[in-house]
């Protein structure tokens, strides 16, 4: 291979023109060196639409401010951590989305891109580059880009399937070692242990996961460790599967497609996940339309989709990504894996919460606070777990949904919660006391 050309990231950045789409990788592998390159030509810019999705920065994204509106259109298809102060000022704006559906807008042209900025593994004797952790959107959106600029990270892990690109197709290569943002691993709380265990008590044998990030999740891994020939097919990876894979419990031995592979779309996590996925080719990363699309989900055994909420109506239906009229997050592939789950042959979905907030505040309530979104409707509900239990909801009228989700609630909240289904259902509830 020749000797590869680099160049700084300030004349890297010089590609991006006033106008310009600008799409931005995710996960914990956002490309901080062109982005703060991009945003120091504020001054020379203007009008550039910027575009990211789960993205987990070191700060607040720099081009995302008030005084650059100007230079910088901010445009979030999920709302994380890095944008979520400037969306919630005004300053950007959410596109709602699902996940899985967002190749699509980039491949038709609804959303069309000049440019992606990736931040990628150092080439291989033949010239290739890996996104790493964050295959998602980025094979999409730079299939889709005239012009892709690329930083190269020594600390990017080396991963497969459709996270690999030639350098051939990179207009320009700026080496820039960073350390990806890592994420604690979540240790469960008691309470995040006894919904753990109410979910993974419902996990049979042989079941492929998609399981998400944090607390409750990680509990529910914890609780699977006598459990066999479990599959992995999820949207994210995160050190919590690790375990279970090294130990033979995850095998992906009776998954349809993949078998033998754990399957995902992105990762985040510790040094260390990121150290296991490096250069491992028992885990295959995967375009996010592809990973997501519930046609393929479904094809799995007993696929187990398990997410989580912000609050959940008596009625069954499922805010995720909004506190009312705030939008938190996104939809995220929530809704993907729910109706692919519930296709699969011996398939069964989980909404997993905490009862109440930090606040003492029921999270189950009579109806969603005014503004907030529904991720989940009522008619795609299934299992819901607190720490006070777990319901299954799928085939009861709402009389009878109210009085489920009444059980688990906290107990400080279940008589409000009982005179608002009264007044809902009327004799309807009535009747099942």
């Amino acid at each position: 291979m020749a000797e590869i050309k680099y160049v700084s990231a300030q004349e890297a950045v010089r590609l991006i023109k006033s106008g310009d789409s600008v799409y931005i990788q995710g996960s914990t592998s956002i490309p901080e060196v062109l982005v703060q390159a991009m945003t120091d030509r504020a001054e020379e810019l203007r009008g550039v639409k910027v575009y990211s999705a789960f993205a987990i920065g070191k700060s607040d994204a720099p081009y995302a401010k008030a005084e650059l509106m100007d230079s910088f259109e901010t445009n979030s298809f999920f709302v994380a951590n890095c944008v979520r102060k400037a969306i919630k000022e005004g300053v950007g704006q959410a596109i709602p989305a699902f996940l899985g559906e967002i190749p699509f807008l980039f491949r038709s042209g609804q959303v069309p891109l000049d440019v992606t900025l990736l931040n990628v593994s150092e080439p291989d004797d033949e010239g290739y580059v890996s996104y790493g952790i964050s295959a998602d959107l980025a094979f999409s959106a730079a299939e889709c880009s005239k012009t892709i600029i690329a930083q190269v990270n020594k600390y990017m892990p080396r991963t497969f399937g459709d996270s690999v690109i030639h350098i051939s197709k990179i207009a320009a290569l700026v080496r820039g070692d960073e350390p990806l943002v890592e994420l604690p691993i979540a240790v469960p709380n008691e309470m995040e242990r006894k919904i753990g265990n109410y979910i993974a008590a419902e996990v049979p044998n042989g079941a492929t996961l998609q399981i998400g990030v944090g607390g409750i999740p990680n509990a529910v891994l914890d609780a699977l460790h006598d459990h066999k020939h479990l599959g992995l097919h999820t949207e994210a990876m995160t050190d919590g599967v690790v375990p279970l894979i090294q130990k033979g419990i995850i095998d992906n031995s009776l998954k349809k497609l993949y078998p033998g592979q754990s399957l995902a779309c992105l990762a985040l996590g510790s040094r260390r996940l990121y150290d296991y996925l490096d250069n491992n080719r028992d885990v295959v990363f995967r375009d996010v339309a592809w990973t997501n699309d519930p046609q393929n989900i479904r094809q799995n055994p007993k696929v187990m989709a398990i997410n989580s909420a912000l609050e959940i109506d008596l009625t069954g239906q499922i805010c995720a990504d909004s506190i009312g009229t705030t939008i938190f997050s996104g939809v995220g592939g929530q809704h993907d894996f729910m109706y692919g789950g519930a296709l699969s042959e011996g398939g069964k979905c989980f909404i997993a919460l905490p009862s109440i907030t930090s606040k003492g505040i029921s999270k189950i309530v009579p109806t969603l606070t005014q503004g907030a979104g529904v991720v989940t409707t009522r008619f795609q509900t299934q299992y819901v777990a607190t720490e006070h239990g777990i319901v299954y909801l799928r085939n009861k009228n709402l009389a009878e949904r109210a009085k489920a989700l009444i059980s688990i609630a906290d107990p400080s909240a279940r008589e409000m919660l009982e005179r608002a289904a009264v007044e809902r259902f009327g004799v309807g509830f009535l009747r099942l006391k």
